[in-house]
């Protein structure tokens, strides 16, 4: 796979957007980042991924997956060898990434918006509403 098949990929699942990240392609769903091609000259995509996601795909494939180095990848970021992955096997693991991105962004959204009701309801009490 390349970076072009990265791309076309990522961009494929509802709702995501490419837009420019310290330089390099980034993809984001709900304005927030879940694969990247910073790493593209060197052969690489990336991914956010959980620490238990990054495990399973890292003994699962250690030729194709790796942590990304440094204090990223002890947050789940982790490489995806482009040239070494199989069409299937990229889909699966940007669709891991995108989803992931999906369900956190609506916990995130409910929990605001039921922090926000919440302090509207306290605000209306005290005021006697």
């Amino acid at each position: 796979m390349t970076a072009a098949d990265f791309r076309r990929i990522a961009l494929s699942f509802d709702g995501v957007e490419e837009y420019p990240h310290a330089g390099f392609p980034a993809f984001r769903v709900g304005g927030r980042k879940f694969a990247s091609l910073a790493s593209q000259n060197e052969g690489y995509g990336n991914l956010m991924l959980t620490l238990e996601q990054q495990a399973e795909f890292v003994e699962e494939a250690p030729e194709i997956f790796l942590p990304i180095h440094g204090g990223w990848g002890r947050m789940g970021h982790t490489h995806i060898r482009l040239a070494a992955a199989s069409e299937d096997v990229l889909i699966g693991a940007l669709r891991t990434a995108w989803k992931l991105r999906v369900d956190k962004n609506a916990k995130t959204r409910r929990t605001t918006h039921a922090g926000r009701s919440g302090a509207t309801n306290k605000k209306r009490r005290k005021r006697g509403r």
